[in-house]
């Protein structure tokens, strides 16, 4: 499993982007992007008839790109070879249209544009909720946590539930938590299998929780512009974390800990017959893995040298830890819970691969 930072560290970030971040729902008509020659961007906003000048990170500009559809790489184009152009182009269809659009800024930036339907569910909020009741597992152990550009993450095991896939190859049980502030996923409470003997995380994919960042609009048309503080944000949001409660207990539960491990024990027994090289190939095209990904598992699987089913689910799971950037590291942790729920027919095209 990728090691991320410390509780503490975590709790600091937290506060420190509390008192930094504000949201605005702003009618497009009242936004303006502005580009300067090193191809800076900028969006500009009226408020209270004073213009506001906040920076633009890089997935901002994609969403902005993305609503306004404008393909990204034609964006990024004009942004370094004709500023004036993709300003011109940018302003011309904000004012254009009728809408309101959520601006998410910290640090004095654009970190997102969404819906006006978009509903806050924020990290500081959903830390403050659902920590007290991660720490009350028994014998909780925070493995991982992370806070990315995109997503908050909480990885926690409980040594007491454990289960042997074979003499000495012993599972543990956990839970993992995730949210996005911006627009990148929904906020997921899933089981996880963490794996002593080499410290692989699996993310279940099925028994998990996840709530869409989807609700009413908000404002009205008489409304040119809304600021929601963060005291605004966390009333709103606290009837739905209290809920999270019963779906981290259940995805720590007994029955859910050994039906996933249940699941994990049964690709023992899936022999790769095939070229493992094929087997891979079959594996990055079926899941978009990059060429050093593919190579990356590939040589977990030689290495590890067990070629069945599940030695693939570990080679991908334990390739994870090699990975840079956290939210792929995760991403190939919930990919090792994907394999385990295939049907035997695909299972038969990985084994069978040439």
């Amino acid at each position: 499993m990728r090691s991320g930072r410390s509780l503490v560290s975590l709790a600091q970030e937290l506060e420190r982007q509390l008192a930094s971040k504000k949201d605005l729902v702003v009618p497009s008509s009242l936004l303006r992007h502005d580009t300067d020659d090193t191809g800076d961007t900028r969006i500009v906003i009226e408020e209270g008839g004073v213009p506001a000048r906040y920076g633009v990170t890089p997935l901002a500009r994609r969403q902005l790109a993305d609503k306004l559809k404008i393909p990204y790489a034609y964006f990024e184009r004009m942004r370094g070879e004709q500023p004036v152009l993709l300003d011109r182009n940018v302003n011309t269809w904000l004012q254009s249209e009728d809408d309101r659009r959520m601006i998410r800024t910290l640090d004095g930036n654009v970190r997102a544009v969404l819906s006006d339907r978009y509903r806050r569910l924020d990290n500081f909020d959903l830390a403050e909720s659902v920590l007290p009741i991660l720490q009350q597992l028994p014998e909780a152990r925070f493995e991982s946590v992370e806070l990315t550009d995109t997503r908050m993450y909480l990885k926690v095991i409980t040594p007491r539930l454990k289960f042997e896939m074979a003499p000495g190859d012993v599972v543990q049980a956990g839970v993992v938590v995730s949210n996005s502030e911006v627009g990148q996923g929904t906020l997921s409470v899933q089981p996880l299998l963490y794996r002593l003997v080499c410290r692989n995380g699996l993310i279940a994919s099925d028994r998990a929780l996840r709530k869409t960042h989807v609700g009413r609009a908000l404002g009205s048309d008489d409304e040119a512009i809304l600021v929601f503080k963060d005291d605004t944000l966390r009333a709103d949001d606290k009837a739905f974390f209290l809920k999270v409660r019963d779906v981290v207990q259940a995805a720590v539960s007994e029955a859910t800990f050994r039906q996933t491990a249940q699941k994990l024990q049964k690709t023992l027994h899936i022999p790769l017959v095939g070229d493992p090289v094929g087997t891979v190939e079959v594996l990055a095209q079926r899941y978009t893995l990059n060429d050093t990904e593919r190579s990356g598992v590939l040589r977990h699987l030689i290495s590890e040298g067990d070629l069945s089913g599940y030695g693939l689910v570990n080679a991908v799971t334990h390739f994870s830890q090699e990975v840079e950037d956290y939210d792929r590291a995760t991403e190939f942790e919930a990919l090792g819970g994907k394999l385990i729920e295939l049907p035997a027919d695909e299972w038969r095209g990985l084994a069978q691969a040439v």
